[in-house]
């Protein structure tokens, strides 16, 4: 536990300095603990909630956060993590879920994203809406925010600078993680809810420190691209061992 709450605080740090609440990293690091499936997401989406919920704040009170477009692709998201979270799903379909997730956020990953400027949106900015169903629908079935999916896209349409798109992704990780983790409550009920607690607290607290260290001061202890590789490294291991091992 020492080990996995030392990682999930260097997680917390590098993803709060950038907006982001690391879901698919605490998922890629609980799989390799052997964590039990069907509260690995309730720790993920709280982990994520504690992490993201800084930056929000902290985007909103410096006026950051395009509100239009954001509580759009929030209010389309919503809805269908709940329904993820709810959804019933056996060990064999979450953990190949789970990989295949985890294999695209590490390509998702390696793709450079440039520094996105105010302008003209590209044509396909107009179609951003469609994708947030989807990716609200995967937060609440495994645990992983959607942000890290979402954001890129942005950049690609130019759809706001990219502040801009820092707020909107935290903001989005935020909403989805919360309505995911009450389809994951009201679907496992509170004996599911006491064992995530009594194995996941020492975690909470760890984003909790490294959230708000992130978050207040962007701390980065490695060069940027460094995180993005090493990330990528992590969560393709793990995704493709979760994967030949279903």
């Amino acid at each position: 536990m020492l080990w996995l709450a030392a990682a999930f605080l260097a997680t917390a740090v590098l993803y709060a300095s950038v907006g982001f609440g690391g879901g698919s990293t605490y998922n890629a690091l609980l799989a390799l603990a052997g964590t039990d499936y069907r509260i690995l997401p309730l720790i993920a989406l709280s982990c994520n909630v504690v992490v993201v919920a800084g930056s929000s704040i902290r985007y909103a009170h410096a006026g950051t956060t395009p509100w239009r477009g954001a509580l759009l692709l929030t209010a389309l998201a919503a809805p269908a993590a709940l329904l993820g979270g709810l959804t019933p799903i056996g060990e064999r379909g979450f953990l190949l879920l789970l990989g295949a997730s985890l294999v695209l956020t590490s390509l998702t990953l390696l793709v450079p994203v440039t520094a996105t400027r105010a302008g003209e949106p590209a044509a396909l900015a107009r179609f951003i809406p469609f994708a947030a169903v989807p990716l609200g629908y995967l937060a609440g079935l495994v645990g992983i925010g959607g942000g890290i999916f979402l954001a890129p896209l942005l950049h690609l349409v130019r759809w706001r600078d990219a502040r801009a798109i820092a707020a909107t992704a935290s903001l989005f990780i935020l909403i989805n993680s919360l309505f995911g983790l009450a389809g994951q409550l009201l679907k496992g009920g509170a004996g599911r809810f006491e064992a995530a607690i009594a194995f996941g607290l020492p975690l909470l607290l760890a984003v909790a420190i490294g959230g708000q260290i992130g978050s207040l001061l962007a701390v980065r202890l490695l060069p940027r691209d460094w995180i993005r590789w090493l990330t990528a490294a992590l969560t393709f291991w793990v995704g493709l061992r979760l994967l030949l091992g279903v």
